[in-house]
């Protein structure tokens, strides 16, 4: 089913609005989860002396930071559009994501790979290992329970759309919850890493497995970090729809009965819920500008009882060839 497809804008308002306030409580909870074991974490490094818990610490930070950008990129986004910014607001939602994304790079994955350096070339003194493993294990319950709900909400939109988890987390423009849920994966990760870390340091005596698991955590945040800064530089570009979802528009628009063909197809992701469509239309020679006019209209309440999510839609009339129309466009991941 081509209207099936995430991040397709057939949302209805109530719907978009959930969707909203739903992220927003994601943000909210991963957050404050976050802040709470990074304390935990930077107190069981110290007493332990554990590079891997100490770079733990900064990645829980660095998560608490990104949550922060993330709750305002929500906030900020959804603001109307005005004469200033009159397609309005949700490109800076991108912006923001893709802030927090360069902090988790900067302040997580940078930290971990230089602490855990520095821990293999001039070693650590270890200390007790009971604090470093409790708060392993809390964090991980705590991280476990942010994490469901991220993963909760994705499984949900992607039944929704009638796609696989992992095509609507390529393909989704809601990049908080996508942050999310990389984020927290990567955290639960990053713990298995550190308690490796520790254990072997405590069975061999030898402090270079807790420097290695820091360094392994740190490569962890960078790859998090180069997804989704990636994602939120292609859609701060102005990513089109994805390829479903154009050739939907393309054939709802060359249904229009005095529509000959479609040969330019544009469409752009103005924020997470919003679309802009813009085309030429060649219509039929014999017709009036009359009844340009009225199928363009009808192009529009066509399009929009599709797609509710799009904002604007642009026809230009032009000349082409019958049958000839601008399919296989947009984004194909």
């Amino acid at each position: 089913m081509a209207g099936a497809e995430p991040l397709s804008p057939s949302d209805s308002p109530q719907e978009s609005e959930g969707s909203q306030n739903e992220s927003v409580g994601t943000v909210v909870i991963a957050g404050l989860a976050n802040l709470a074991i990074a304390v935990a974490k930077l107190f069981a490094g110290l007493v332990s002396g554990s590079a891997a818990m100490v770079s733990e610490s900064a990645h829980s930070l660095a998560d608490t930071v990104t949550e922060v950008f993330l709750f305002v990129a929500l906030r900020r986004g959804v603001r109307p559009a005005d004469e200033e910014h009159p397609f309005g607001y949700g490109k800076e939602s991108f912006v923001w994501a893709f802030i927090a994304a360069v902090f988790t790079f900067v302040g997580g994955a940078g930290f971990s790979i230089y602490h855990g350096i520095e821990t293999i070339v001039h070693g650590e003194e270890m200390g007790a290992f009971v604090w470093s493993y409790v708060v392993l294990a809390v964090s991980f319950v705590a991280e476990g329970t942010s994490f469901l709900r991220a993963r909760r909400q994705v499984a949900g939109a992607s039944r929704r759309w009638g796609v696989s988890p992992s095509r609507f987390l390529r393909l989704t423009p809601d990049t908080t919850v996508k942050a999310v849920y990389f984020e927290d994966s990567a955290a639960l990760v990053g713990l298995v890493l550190a308690g490796a870390g520790l254990a072997l340091t405590e069975l061999t005596g030898n402090a270079v497995w807790d420097g290695v698991a820091s360094i392994a955590i740190g490569v962890l945040l960078f790859l998090v970090a180069a997804i989704l800064a990636r994602t939120n530089a292609s859609l701060l570009v102005g990513r089109a729809v994805p390829r479903r979802v154009h050739n939907q528009i393309a054939a709802d628009l060359a249904s229009i009965p005095i529509v000959d063909a479609v040969p330019t197809l544009l469409t752009m992701q103005l924020g997470p819920g919003d679309v802009l469509v813009a085309a030429k239309v060649d219509f039929r020679d014999d017709v009036t500008g009359g009844e340009i006019e009225a199928a363009s209209d009808e192009a529009e309440r066509r399009l929009r009882a599709r797609f509710p999510g799009i904002r604007y839609v642009f026809l230009d009339p032009t000349r082409g060839t019958a049958g000839r129309n601008h399919v296989d466009g947009g984004v194909d991941l």
